[in-house]
């Protein structure tokens, strides 16, 4: 079975679109996310819209959890926030600002985790660790041995830290898809993975999608209510 994961994608609708484009040539035969679909950019509504209408299934990211747990705020009450106190939190006052109702339900009522079987293999997705949704497990990191004796899975799949990898680590496989939307990974590009289990054999390959920054810088700019650091930020993957 062939599967595509994708994770991070922080409202940014034009490089979620690159990425699903890039899927349909794949031939996979689901496509699951790792979480974090809202947040620091200005197309919430139109990700998760885009998410549900794929049939994605996703994991609450801790962006997710958030605003999935905050209330709406008025125009009255954001005219009265300070500028920094508007960019602050990761652009939330933006988000609880405009998120549908319906969305804010979506985000709430996300799972924690989703655990498939795979050819006898047995898979956890999460978004940050297996212990916590705001824990970091990097390819080089300290606690990835511990949660690889921890954990009940054969194959462990999170996001969060927003640098794709794949590593095996006391036989357990550890795959990280990086971010389809505010990549951290050193260059503009969005990434996601293909994972392929066949007959107890795993692969794990890492794909990056180019898309149009132009139109999310835009976006960016025309809105007081964002850090204009964030198009710089996406353009060099940091």
């Amino acid at each position: 079975m062939k599967f595509a994961v994708l994770g991070d994608i922080h409202s940014n609708i034009y490089a979620l679109e690159s990425v699903l484009k890039d899927i349909k040539n794949r031939d996979v035969d689901f496509v699951i996310s790792t979480g974090d679909l809202v947040g620091y950019l200005p197309f919430p509504n139109e990700v998760i819209d885009l998410i549900r209408s794929s049939h994605i299934l996703s994991v609450q990211g801790n962006h997710d959890r958030f605003i999935g747990d905050s209330e709406y705020l008025s125009n009255e009450t954001v005219d009265k926030l300070s500028e920094s106190e508007i960019k602050a939190n990761a652009s939330a006052a933006f988000t609880n600002s405009t998120i549908a109702d319906k969305n804010r339900e979506y985000l709430r009522n996300m799972p924690s985790e989703i655990r498939i079987m795979i050819d006898g293999l047995r898979v956890l997705v999460v978004h940050g660790s297996p212990r916590r949704i705001d824990e970091y497990i990097y390819e080089d990191s300290q606690n990835i041995k511990d949660i690889a004796n921890e954990v009940d899975a054969d194959i462990i799949i999170s996001g969060h830290t927003h640098i794709p990898f794949y590593r095996i680590v006391e036989g357990k496989h550890f795959i990280n898809a990086g971010s389809a939307g505010k990549p951290k990974h050193g260059n503009a590009n969005a990434t996601y993975v293909i994972v392929d289990v066949t007959k107890g054999k795993i692969t794990s390959e890492i794909l990056e999608v180019p898309y149009d920054l132009d139109k999310i810088a835009e976006a960016i700019e025309q809105s007081n209510m964002f850090d204009k650091k964030l198009s710089d930020m996406l353009r060099k993957g940091y």
